[in-house]
């Protein structure tokens, strides 16, 4: 485990056990140009999000709601719609 694993770790494994969810700045996730757009006039350096970068996943409860409002016009997915009717809703189906 990193200095940067969300310290909610075990919760989230309960909802989604193949993510791991780390802390960056916005400007250390690379997220999106559309959703950078939206976020011009913000400090991506000081921002927080908390995702798993690999898939796309970020936790609305840990990250700027400014942040999570760009990211859902994205391809990216918030945790609760991740879990319930996207990509995460078939392991829960099975697991």
């Amino acid at each position: 485990m990193s200095s940067r694993t969300c310290p909610d770790w075990p919760q989230l494994m309960e909802l989604a056990p193949d993510l791991q969810f780390k802390h960056y700045t916005v400007a250390e996730a690379r997220l999106p140009s559309d959703s950078l757009v939206t976020l011009a006039d913000f400090p991506l350096g000081d921002v927080a999000i908390c995702c798993d970068l690999e898939h796309n996943v970020f936790n609305a409860e840990h990250t700027d709601p400014k942040v999570a409002v760009a990211l859902r016009a994205t391809h990216w997915f918030e945790l609760a719609e991740w879990s319930t009717t996207g990509p995460g809703a078939a392991y829960r189906a099975t697991g």
